[in-house]
C-alpha cells in the first residue's frame, strides 16, 4: 500500500525559489548593467551622468569596436571556447593600408574593400592553419598577434598617421564621428528636400514641439546637457525601429503558439515592454545632440546580419554543435573544418571594418591602435554569457557585455578613475562572469 506522500506548507511557500534562481542565472548580467548604469547614470552629477546625450553619444562611439569585434570573436567561441588573439593587430594593419590609400586621394570605397579584404584574406589564412593543419587556435593567432603589428608599423615606418585625412571628407562622413558623421547629415545630402525642409518645412516646424518650453519629452531624460536642438530625423528613425521591434516579438509569440512551444507571454510581454522604452528613450536622447551617429549604423548592421546568421541560417546550428561536441557533429556528416574556416574568415572580416571604422574615429591611424581590441572582444563575448567551453552563446548576450563594459570604462572616466585601476575592475568582472559559467555547469552535472 504506497503512502501518499503531502506536501509541506513551509516548501509550497517557497516553491517559487527555482523561478527564482533560473530568473537570476538568466538576467544576471542584464541586473548587473542596470545596476551600473543607475550608479553611474543617477547617483552622480547629473552634468556628468553617463545617462546625458553627449556621454552616451561618447560610449557609443568610443566601444564601436568591441560591438564589432566581439560579434566575430562570438563566433570563434562557439567553436568551443577558441579566440583570436590577433584581431587587434589585423585592425592596426587594415587601417594602416586604408589611411595610405587615402592619403594618395584614391577612392573612398576602394580604400574600404581594402582593408575589409584584407582582414578577410588574413582571416582564411589563419582558418587554414586552425581547420586544415590542426594548429591551435591560441598559437595560430598568436603568432599574427606579433607579425600582424609589426607589418603595420612597417608600412607606418613608426610613424602616427592621426589627423592626416580631412575631417570634411566623405570617408569621416561615412565612418568617422564628427558634425557630418550622423544619419541627418548624411540623408540631408541624399535628398536635397530634406535639407530645404529641415530649415523651412515640417521638420523645423516638428523640432520646434520638441525644444520648446512646455515639451513633455525632455521629462524623460537625465542629465540632458542640450534641449535647444533635436534631430526629427533621428527620432522618426527610433520610433520605425522600435515599431519594427514590436511587430517581430508579436510575430514570434503567434509563431511559437502555433508550434505549441511552451512559453511565458507574460514575461515575453514585459520584455517587449522595456526594451521598446529603450528604445525610444535611446532615440529621444541622442535626438537632443546631434542624432544617430553612422558608426551606429555600421553597429546595427552587423549585429542585425550575425544575430541572422547564428539564429536561422545552418552553419549558426553547426557553429554551436561543433562547440558541443565536434566529435558527434563531425559523425553526423558536417564538416567541422569549414565551420572553423567560417568563424575566422568572418572575425578577419570584422577585423578589417573595426579598422576603417577606428581609422575614421580618429582621422587616421597610430602604430600603437588596435593593443588591447582583442581583450575587450573576448571579454565582452564571457561576459555577456558565451561559455569559455563553447556552443553556447548569443549576439544578444555579447550586446549586453559589450555595453556593461563600455559603461564601467565610461562611468569610470567620468569620475576621474585611474587607468590602472579601470584594468583592475575590468579584469574582476571578467573573472566573476567565466566563474559564473563554471559554476553553473558543475551544478547541471
Amino acid at each position: 500500500m504506497s503512502e501518499q506522500v503531502k506536501k509541506s506548507p513551509l516548501k509550497e511557500s517557497f516553491s517559487f525559489g527555482p523561478k527564482v534562481g533560473n530568473f537570476l542565472r538568466k538576467y544576471t548580467m542584464v541586473l548587473a548593467l542596470v545596476a551600473v548604469v543607475i550608479a553611474f547614470g543617477v547617483l552622480v552629477d547629473p552634468k556628468n551622468s553617463i545617462l546625458s546625450n553627449k556621454n552616451l553619444t561618447s560610449l557609443i562611439t568610443a566601444n564601436t569596436y568591441v560591438f564589432i569585434l566581439a560579434t566575430g570573436m562570438l563566433m570563434c567561441i562557439l567553436t568551443g571556447g577558441n579566440i583570436d588573439l590577433s584581431v587587434g593587430a589585423v585592425v592596426c594593419l587594415a587601417g594602416a593600408v586604408g589611411c595610405i590609400m587615402l592619403e594618395a586621394k584614391m577612392n573612398m570605397w576602394l580604400a574600404v574593400l581594402a582593408m575589409m579584404g584584407i582582414g578577410l584574406a588574413i582571416g582564411v589564412f589563419q582558418g587554414f592553419w586552425i581547420a586544415k593543419i590542426r594548429v591551435p587556435a591560441f598559437i595560430a593567432t598568436l603568432s599574427g598577434f606579433y607579425a600582424y603589428r609589426g607589418i603595420a608599423s612597417w608600412i607606418m615606418r613608426g610613424e602616427s598617421h592621426v589627423g592626416m585625412i580631412d575631417k570634411d571628407s566623405a570617408f569621416i562622413k561615412y565612418f568617422g564621428s564628427y558634425n557630418n558623421s550622423y544619419v541627418s547629415s548624411v540623408l540631408k545630402g541624399w535628398f536635397p528636400a530634406l535639407e530645404q525642409s529641415a530649415k523651412d518645412g515640417w521638420i523645423a516646424n516638428a523640432e520646434k514641439t520638441f525644444t520648446g518650453e512646455n515639451s513633455l519629452f525632455k521629462s524623460f531624460l537625465f542629465g540632458v546637457n542640450n534641449t535647444k536642438n533635436f534631430d526629427v530625423i533621428s527620432f522618426l528613425i527610433g520610433l520605425i525601429a522600435a515599431l519594427i521591434f514590436i511587430a517581430l516579438m508579436i510575430r514570434k509569440i503567434i509563431v511559437q503558439k502555433k508550434m505549441g512551444i511552451k512559453q511565458s507571454i507574460p514575461g515575453q510581454i514585459v520584455t517587449t515592454v522595456i526594451i521598446t522604452l529603450a528604445i525610444v528613450w535611446l532615440s529621444l536622447a541622442l535626438s537632443y545632440y546631434k542624432g544617430f551617429p553612422m558608426v551606429l549604423v555600421w553597429i546595427l548592421l552587423v549585429l542585425g546580419v550575425y544575430a541572422y546568421i547564428t539564429n536561422r541560417t545552418a552553419m549558426g546550428r553547426h557553429l554551436y554543435a561543433v562547440g558541443g561536441n565536434e566529435k558527434a557533429t563531425a559523425l553526423s556528416g558536417i564538416k567541422t573544418r569549414n565551420v572553423y574556416w567560417f568563424a575566422y574568415a568572418n572575425i578577419g572580416l570584422l577585423a578589417g571594418l573595426a579598422g576603417a571604422l577606428t581609422a575614421g574615429l580618429n582621422k587616421g591611424i597610430d602604430p600603437k591602435y588596435g593593443e588591447g581590441y582583442e581583450m575587450d572582444a573576448i571579454a565582452a563575448c564571457f561576459i555577456g554569457g558565451a561559455s569559455a567551453y563553447g556552443g553556447t552563446g548569443k549576439v544578444s548576450g555579447m550586446i549586453i557585455g559589450a555595453i556593461l563594459m563600455g559603461v564601467i570604462n565610461k562611468g569610470m572616466d567620468l569620475n576621474g578613475v585611474e587607468d590602472p585601476y579601470k584594468k583592475v575592475v575590468k579584469g574582476l568582472v571578467l573573472l566573476a562572469a567565466v566563474l559564473f559559467d563554471v559554476l553553473s555547469k558543475r551544478r547541471k552535472r
